[in-house]
């Protein structure tokens, strides 16, 4: 069975935030299916590392982790594309955060800024404004993660490797910007690294707290919209 499904069960049950306790033999019973393959099913959602387990008499304790519930994230994003279709960009909404001071290093790298110029159309500020999204705008950042990327392209500056990423086109209060998405990236999912031609924080008057709005321009669908 497709994991998004007893995923979705499971979080309808209460599952994500907090312990839930079911027997296989339940969880069967809004799955449709034996309880041997619902107990195989939890046990497979488990070693994907979808779901924390604890076996307690009667039955376990169970609750969604991140990656399980960012997966029911994308489901949710995906059906949005199908119902949701049209010509409007996707609009999110967050607070400003102080980063970790590393952006500046990153997006001053000749390498990075070459192709910034060239594919986004601005050279950037050397440095990146860090948002934290709303929990509704968390879910549709899975949206803008459907929408085609810029892909920067890693390079060696005969020194160390720097590493490949993706750029989305964005207007933050109404300044054309971009997020970027490092390939291998350890950012929780509300988390938004931006990158603009101007010093975002001195001229749009920012302060951490301050709440922003980001539009993000829908360029086409992604190819991996289905890679899981």
């Amino acid at each position: 069975m497709y994991a998004a499904e007893p995923l979705k069960i499971l979080a309808l049950l209460g599952a994500i935030g907090n312990l839930i306790k079911i027997s296989s033999a339940e969880f069967a019973q809004y799955t449709t299916t034996s309880s041997k393959t619902a107990a195989r099913l939890l046990k497979q959602l488990e070693d994907d590392k979808y779901i924390e387990r604890q076996l307690v008499p009667g039955g376990q304790k169970i609750i969604l982790t991140c990656d399980g519930i960012n997966l029911l994230r994308k489901e949710y994003a995906e059906y949005q594309l199908i119902f949701c279709q049209d010509d409007a960009g996707i609009e999110l909404h967050g607070k400003v955060i102080a980063g970790l001071g590393e952006g500046q290093y990153y997006i001053a790298q000749n390498g990075y800024m070459s192709q910034f110029s060239e594919k986004l159309g601005f050279q950037p500020f050397p440095g990146t404004l860090n948002i934290k999204l709303n929990e509704d705008s968390t879910a549709m950042r899975q949206r803008m993660e459907c929408t085609l990327p810029v892909c920067i392209q890693g390079f060696n500056d005969g020194k160390r490797t720097f590493g490949s990423g993706k750029c989305y086109i964005i207007r933050i209060n109404g300044i054309k910007s971009a997020v970027i998405i490092p390939e291998r990236t350890h950012y929780p999912t509300n988390l938004l690294e931006i990158i603009a031609p101007v010093n975002l924080r001195e001229t749009l008057h920012l302060k951490d707290g301050d709440e922003v709005n980001i539009v993000v321009e829908k360029t086409g669908k992604c190819e991996g919209l289905n890679d899981r």
